[in-house]
């Protein structure tokens, strides 16, 4: 048995028979759960009654140092009110769906006398009518090019009726425009035009195509052939776009389904969106933490916080499952929302409940296929670095890999880069570049001497000023050496010339992909299949690529540098201005006498002599 305090214990004693809302507090006082109920006094109190809960329940109930209740009237302002609480504070551990994606929908402004189809991401109450949601960008722009192939719709943004008609556009000539901008068709006609189109786009396909065969055969009659052949693509068009999507009914059924998987870990929930008697797609969301629950209480808790923010409410919705008395409370908070009758349902047979199956196997597929990613994701990853640390011989897993690499031209411009994986995944605020300060020349061995020995002399002198999340200050598991046994015994003595004793190291010899480890007289050579080894290559990539970049911008500017020093009375602080000003050489070249003279430090005298070297260069001198 639990004490849970004098404070708390009176509070549970005094909770009233009424609906309401209870949120639930840690010892910051930090609101950890919200939820609402029919009866208070039973409710929060099972929370704290030594009886079974799901460990996602015992999790936070372990967490619970007090608790607020909020009194309702009815149970349906108890649900409104829950949905709002959890909205401004997103407690840990309600229901929270992160996904921020919006998809798109396609919308008509029927106010406007010539209204365009129009993509939009948002639907808002504005007496539009729209159409959707279609899953990506590309799914629904078919289906604009498909509208606009067989009906004439205007696709520019004048503000119609001119005051003035003017010249119709080429959508005109070829028959994709009525061209109401030049007065050649009336705003009825428009219309008359527009209400084909809302048919099409609610899935009446058939009177669509027996409209299109009727003037197709029309203009074969007339021997206008031409005409005859666009209008064949056209019902070629729809008919493609029906047999694209899943017939499911004869009606006109507006749906959304929704059903759940768990994996007693997380959940997955599943909605599929049915339009015009058509399905037109689908799509998942991941619960983490809520794969104890029960079913019926992850649905009815995903579907107050996806639909509180949805851009349509459908005028039914099918479930997989609810709480006993939930569909009532939904059912009237979705009319409430909708502003218009919403039903909400569990179907137990017939077709519905065959739809709802559909919905949970997607679900479960969804669910299975996460998991399978996760799953290979982490053998990439923390699984590739853990056997990585075994093949090497490691004693604890690396969790922090360091990868370095040389870069630079005939010895010029010499770059060492150093890229950090973290749990076998780039962690690029931690990458650092070092210009190359005591070699000259070519040379591999002395430049990667230099680079560790500055690498672990920062990383000691952050530590002894006692600087925590320094730049340096966090020291590698494993470094990775491209190269082979020469360049990794000059990297690991440098640390032994600074007294430190060297993590594991190894070197990679790029052409055989073999692994060197100090002292070795045999390398070892992986399987180019195991994700140990590619984990290796990937930061060797990684450092390569890393130092490349940062070469090739040293290179371009000393380039500047280079050809700017050919100018007569144009030092280095000049120099420095001058790029300052005008970003690039080109830009010099091209400037004027006034604008040079306006660059801080420049003369008349040192402004005619950049114009001299301008003019040289154009001349190819």
């Amino acid at each position: 048995m639990i004490d849970w305090g004098e404070k708390l214990e009176e509070k549970i004693a005094m909770l009233p028979d009424s609906p309401g809302c209870y949120l639930m507090k840690d010892r910051e006082g930090t609101i950890i759960y919200v939820g609402k109920a029919v009866n208070l006094k039973n409710r929060v109190r099972s929370y704290f009654r030594d009886t079974a809960h799901t460990p996602k329940v015992e999790a936070m109930i372990s967490h619970i140092d007090d608790f607020e209740i909020l009194l309702c009237e009815t149970n349906l302002e108890a649900l409104i009110l829950e949905c709002n609480l959890i909205k401004r504070h997103q407690p840990y551990y309600n229901i929270l769906l992160k996904d921020d994606k919006h998809y798109p929908y396609l919308k008509v402004k029927m106010k406007e006398p010539f209204p365009r189809l129009e993509l939009c991401r948002r639907m808002e109450k504005d007496g539009a009518k729209y159409f959707g949601p279609y899953i990506g960008a590309s799914a629904v722009r078919q289906v604009m090019e498909t509208v606009r192939g067989v009906f004439p719709l205007r696709t520019c943004r004048q503000s119609l009726p001119l005051k003035n008609p003017k010249r119709p556009c080429v959508n005109y000539d070829i028959g994709r425009c009525l061209a109401p901008c030049a007065g050649k068709c009336t705003e009825a006609a428009y219309r008359e035009m527009m209400q084909g189109v809302i048919h099409f786009l609610e899935g009446d396909y058939a009177e669509v195509i027996r409209s299109l065969k009727e003037e197709m055969n029309g203009a074969a009659a007339a021997m206008r052939y031409e005409r005859a052949a666009q209008l064949r693509d056209r019902i070629r068009d729809v008919e493609g776009l029906m047999e694209r999507q899943i017939a499911l009914r004869t009606d006109n059924s507006e749906q959304d389904l929704i059903a759940v998987s768990t994996d007693g870990l997380d959940a997955m929930v599943q909605i599929l969106y049915v339009r015009g008697g058509r399905m037109i797609g689908g799509d998942h969301f991941a619960l983490p933490r809520e794969g104890g629950e029960d079913p019926g209480e992850i649905i009815a808790g995903f579907m107050t916080q996806y639909y509180e923010n949805a851009a349509l409410i459908p005028r039914n919705v099918l479930c997989q499952t609810l709480p006993e008395g939930s569909a009532e409370e939904l059912e009237a908070w979705l009319r409430n929302r909708k502003g218009s009758a919403v039903t909400v349902a569990t179907p137990r047979r017939g077709e519905k409940h065959e739809l709802v199956l559909l919905a949970v196997k997607n679900a479960k597929d969804a669910l299975d296929k996460r998991n399978a990613r996760r799953t290979i994701r982490e053998e990439r990853t923390v699984g590739a670095a853990e056997n990585l640390g075994k093949i090497l011989g490691m004693d604890r897993y690396p969790r922090r890999i360091e990868g370095y690499d040389i870069s630079n031209t005939q010895g010029e411009q010499s770059v060492s880069s150093m890229v950090v994986f973290i749990d076998g995944e780039p962690a690029k605020k931690e990458y650092r570049h070092f210009r190359i300060k005591t070699v000259e020349g070519a040379n591999d061995f002395a430049s990667h001497y230099e680079t560790l020995y500055r690498r672990y002399a920062h990383a000691i002198r952050e530590r002894e000023e006692g600087t925590e999340n320094g730049r340096f200050t966090e020291l590698p598991d494993l470094i990775l050496i491209d190269g082979g046994p020469q360049q990794l015994r000059f990297a690991r003595q440098a640390l032994l010339d600074l007294g430190v004793t060297p993590p594991t190291m190894f070197g990679l010899a790029e052409k055989l992909e073999e692994i060197w480890l100090p002292g070795a007289e045999e390398p070892i050579v992986l399987d180019h299949h195991t994700p140990e080894l590619q984990l290796v290559q990937r930061v060797r990539d990684e450092a390569h690529r890393f130092g490349i970049i940062h070469h090739r911008v040293l290179r371009a500017r000393a380039f500047t540098h280079s050809q700017l020093e050919e100018i007569p009375g144009i030092g280095p602080r000049r120099r420095k201005e001058l790029l300052k000003a005008f970003g690039s050489l080109k830009a010099i070249r091209a400037a004027g006498k006034e604008e040079l003279k306006r660059v801080p430090g420049m003369t008349e005298k040192a402004a005619e002599a950049v114009l001299a070297w301008s003019a040289g260069k154009r001349e190819g001198k």
